[in-house]
């Protein structure tokens, strides 16, 4: 038996309560680690409260890194005593977890297990973001929502790299300073941003808004898009965006809108190969910092999920076994 994180319906983040489980087993494909840190994320949010169908009862975690203690049938090229990662993975809120192994990475010598399970999810997202959503090219202007976020930092260290102009929004003075170490040119408040950037790009609007942010900030994102520019929405931190008139992406300059999501930016065992290459190179090269922003012990994954949904962490949340 080992302890896991189990919800038994959804509800608020106090449904979250450890518990005793059976020891998983690697079947075909798949590995078996011992969990040595899984990310929190908001699509965790979403599934415990039922936004998101999910069966119950419920383990959460969707990334872990760890070491293998199990190999299953068919599987090549991983052994046990591997350190590991991956990102597209479930049940991970647990201190043993299986994972399929065309979608699990070796961690490379000089990257820890903490950083790893802070850069796989979230820094494949800022890359399939920046490099083929809307590839950002130098000279253009981003905006970028929650900036000093898992994905914020990352998206705006790789768009910096790339030489485009980085907007950024903010909720405090900490999360400012974060953003501006990362590479944001300005950094706003959420108040009244969209004026704020029609004034910082000379009337015209920005060539893209990153927004992870959603509902509450969804109609200043529309508003700050240049004419032919694009919004990319793909998250909804405050809630989901409402319908709306598709008539608007008209009146506000032929404006394209469209909602990602990394699964579809991984179809191929190549494609995943390169944006996690390329995520931990610049890692080894010091070009891309990741911020580990809290660290709870496994038992206190409520407290994580309120300090989430509460906006009160910054980079990325990490529940250690």
């Amino acid at each position: 038996m080992s302890r896991a994180i189990v919800a038994s319906q959804p509800g608020g983040p106090e449904v979250l309560k450890i518990a005793e489980v059976e020891d998983p087993v690697a079947r075909p494909g798949q590995l078996l680690i011992k969990v040595a840190a899984s990310g929190v994320n908001f699509i965790e949010t979403y599934q415990r409260s039922g936004s998101y169908s999910v069966p119950f009862p419920f383990i959460p975690g969707t990334e872990a890194s760890g070491t293998v203690l199990g190999v299953g049938p068919g599987v090549e090229g991983f052994a046990v005593g591997d350190r590991v990662v991956s990102g597209e993975t479930g049940n991970t809120y647990a201190e043993l977890a299986l994972v399929d192994a065309d979608k699990t990475f070796h961690v490379p010598d000089g990257v820890s297990a903490e950083t790893a399970a802070g850069l796989l999810a979230q820094g494949m997202t800022a890359h399939y973001l920046a490099n083929s959503t809307f590839p950002a090219q130098e000279g253009q202007t981003v905006l970028v929502h929650a900036a000093a976020g898992g994905v914020g930092l990352l998206l705006t260290q790789l768009l910096k790299a790339k030489g485009v102009r980085v907007i950024a929004t903010v909720s405090d003075d900490v999360k400012e300073e974060l953003a501006r170490k990362a590479g944001a040119e300005t950094v706003l408040r959420y108040e009244g941003f969209a004026e704020q950037v029609r004034e910082l790009t000379g009337g015209e609007g920005v060539d893209c808004v990153y927004d992870g942010v959603g509902k509450a900030t969804f109609d200043g994102s529309l508003a700050s898009v240049k004419v032919r520019g694009m919004l990319v929405l793909f998250g909804a931190a405050s809630g989901p965006v409402p319908p709306f008139e598709i008539q608007r992406l008209n009146a506000g300059g032929s404006v394209s809108l469209t909602r990602p999501t990394m699964a579809h930016y991984l179809r191929t065992p190549e494609e995943r190969a390169w944006r996690a290459g390329d995520i931990f190179s610049a890692v080894l090269s010091g070009e891309l910092e990741v911020r580990i922003g809290a660290t709870y012990p496994l038992a206190e994954a409520a407290q994580a999920h309120r300090d989430l949904e509460a906006r009160k962490t910054t980079g990325k949340v990490l529940l250690i076994p």
